[in-house]
């Protein structure tokens, strides 16, 4: 069990090594970014910016441009807000596949505060055509989703938190495809769905719930944009209670977009969004902070039984 950041540097290092195209570009973000041995090891490969977010894009979309397989890395609170603009116009708008790595996302910088929280990316970054936007839940979907961005020749973002993640199991959905939920738990009585490090919380909710004798499916949506449409069609044809989970703000997130499609596609379930509410968020570790706002498997659970007991009265 490691870190998704660790699994991203590990395979960014084994693919540099086959191919001296890829390049990581950093802000001061090495470390944190867990690409010191990259550095180290491919010296010619690194780009270091500085803090200078911005100017992070802007080379990156250059380098893209001229033929690089550039992976601009950078926190996630930063990289889509201050460079917003650069992403819209030098990434997206221009089509330039740039590889936009957010590192410590959501609320994985715990006590530093709301100011280096990332909880307004999904909803920033939905709105910006021609990028896709995909959240690993665990090491194997990581590795996949790198993987897969330095074979596109399209922009995308990608998501990653602090925490060593526990394998998620690949029995159920053995591939990784962007924008195909991964089915990770089957169950009958209600769907969980959430993105990535909210997902191992609902796989807690679920057994805890099936302890009470009810059933929890439990979905990966790692990719936000594109959705997987299909999947929530027969979710939505089902007609069973959904709860999205998600390390965001329940404004514009995976929630609302889930419950948009649904519901302009005339499915009438039970549903619950949980994510971060609209105040000031509170200050702890990250566990702390899902604690705090349920996103934990108790928390889950409450919420799940709650959303049936409605249902079924």
């Amino acid at each position: 069990m490691k870190a998704n950041l660790e699994v991203f540097s590990e395979t960014l290092q084994a693919l540099a090594a086959q191919d001296r195209n890829v390049v990581a570009v950093t802000s001061d973000s090495r470390g944190s970014g867990k690409l010191v041995p990259f550095g180290e090891h491919f010296p010619d490969q690194i780009v270091e910016i500085g803090i200078a977010e911005q100017n992070l894009v802007g080379v990156a979309a250059g380098l893209a441009a001229m033929g690089k397989k550039a992976f601009a890395v950078s926190p996630a609170c930063f990289l889509t807000a201050r460079s917003l603009e650069q992403i819209k116009n030098d990434v997206a708008y221009s089509d330039n596949p740039v590889r936009l790595i957010g590192i410590s996302a959501g609320v994985s910088y715990g006590a530093l505060g709301s100011t280096h929280h990332s909880l307004h990316d999904f909803a920033a970054l939905r709105a910006i055509h021609n990028l896709p936007i995909v959240v690993p839940a665990d090491n194997f979907e990581t590795e996949q989703a790198i993987r897969y961005a330095v074979a596109t020749d399209k922009p995308i973002y990608i998501r990653f938190g602090k925490k060593n993640m526990p394998d998620l199991g690949q029995s159920l959905s053995p591939n990784f495809e962007i924008g195909k939920g991964r089915i990770i738990r089957t169950g009958s009585d209600l769907s969980l769905i959430a993105t990535g490090e909210t997902v191992w919380p609902c796989v807690q909710a679920a057994e805890r719930l099936a302890e009470q004798g009810i059933s929890a499916q439990v979905i990966s949506m790692h990719t936000i944009k594109p959705l997987d449409t299909t999947l929530l069609a027969s979710l939505g044809a089902v007609g069973k209670p959904i709860i999205t989970v998600e390390e965001h703000s329940v404004h514009g997130g995976l929630g609302e977009a889930v419950a948009s499609y649904l519901f302009q596609k005339g499915f009438h379930v039970p549903f619950q969004m949980m994510g971060f509410p609209d105040e000031y968020t509170v200050t702890g570790s990250q566990t702390e902070i899902f604690d705090h706002y349920g996103l934990s498997g108790a928390g889950i659970q409450d919420v799940a039984l709650n959303l049936l007991n409605r249902w079924n009265t």
